[in-house]
């Protein structure tokens, strides 16, 4: 099969969306957005071997190729609405972009070691993104859904420990096929006063925040939600193993963001609503030092390591 047939065969749709007036077929799609909306743009790369492992399942990878954009797209607090695709998995991909009607307007394909990339676009209400420079002192911190699991899933591919066949099962799935929180950044413009999606880790991507908005932050361990793997290998002599899972495995695509404490009982309806769990794990506070503190309230002497693309 050839370049053309490949795209023939699994990537050209017919458009759902009147606004794609040219979309896969051509050397560039056209599109004609609404008017009073602001368009943004996202892009990831996934290469295997540094963001997935060889025998990865295909249908899942496609999932996780797509989520990964999703995901920088409900950061934002913005609606998806056209991706362009360079690799080939349009299995997992369409599934998961027919369920947030994502167009697939374009891309490339070619040979080679697979690097998979994804441009996104998506749309809002003009002025209304939600970014990281908005935290102030005195805000309350969250995050959606429970830390850690991928990068525990992870640590079991690579030998580093083990967990029963359930815990694992539910671990693997948050590393493989990770759920974006698309319909909670949608509801948290202007609401929210910063946000960032967690895909390097809480310490790191929090940090971002901290240093757009000029402000600092002290997080309590014991508030940030887990699974209870997770506190089981937290309570263990895997403590150290655990805890950088928690605070900077990476992998997690969920929200981090940051909110006035008068909007507390509407973030938490929300989250209600959504059937996603918010949970407050700290304040920002205007001295610029970054703290998280252990069960016993003592700061931890050293913050672990988000995830580093350049790092040995």
């Amino acid at each position: 099969m050839n370049e053309f047939a490949l795209i023939d065969r699994y990537f050209r749709r017919a458009p759902r969306d009147a606004s794609v007036q040219i979309g896969i077929g051509d050397d560039g799609a056209v599109i004609r957005p609404a008017s009073g909306v602001d368009i943004v743009v996202s892009v990831d790369m996934l290469v295997e071997g540094r963001h997935f492992l060889r025998d990865a399942d295909p249908r899942r990878l496609g999932h996780k190729t797509l989520a990964v954009n999703l995901s920088d797209m409900a950061a934002m607090g913005a609606t998806p609405r056209y991706a362009l695709l360079a690799g080939a998995l349009p299995a997992g991909l369409f599934a998961l972009a027919d369920r947030y009607g994502v167009d697939l307007i374009g891309g490339d394909t070619t040979k080679g070691a697979r690097n998979l990339c994804v441009t996104i676009l998506g749309e809002l209400p003009h002025g209304t993104a939600l970014t990281r420079r908005g935290a102030k002192a005195g805000d309350d911190i969250y995050v959606s859904g429970t830390l850690g699991d991928a990068a525990l899933a992870l640590a079991v591919l690579r030998q580093r420990t083990t967990l029963d066949a359930d815990a694992l099962i539910s671990a693997q799935t948050r590393l493989e096929a990770p759920e974006p929180r698309v319909s909670l950044g949608d509801r948290l413009r202007q609401i929210a006063s910063a946000a960032i999606d967690i895909s390097d880790g809480l310490t790191g991507d929090l940090a971002h925040v901290l240093e757009a908005s000029g402000v600092g932050a002290d997080v309590d361990v014991v508030s940030i939600p887990r699974s209870r793997a997770m506190s089981e290998k937290l309570a263990s002599s895997e403590r150290d193993l655990a805890l950088h899972c928690l605070l900077a495995g990476g992998d997690d695509y969920e929200l981090c963001f940051t909110a006035n404490p008068a909007l507390r009982d509407r973030i938490v309806a929300i989250g209600r609503a959504l059937n996603v769990p918010v949970t407050t794990i700290g304040t920002i506070t205007a001295p610029r030092d970054f703290v998280v503190r252990d069960e016993a309230g003592k700061p931890l002497a050293a913050l672990p390591q988000a995830f580093d693309h350049f790092a040995a």
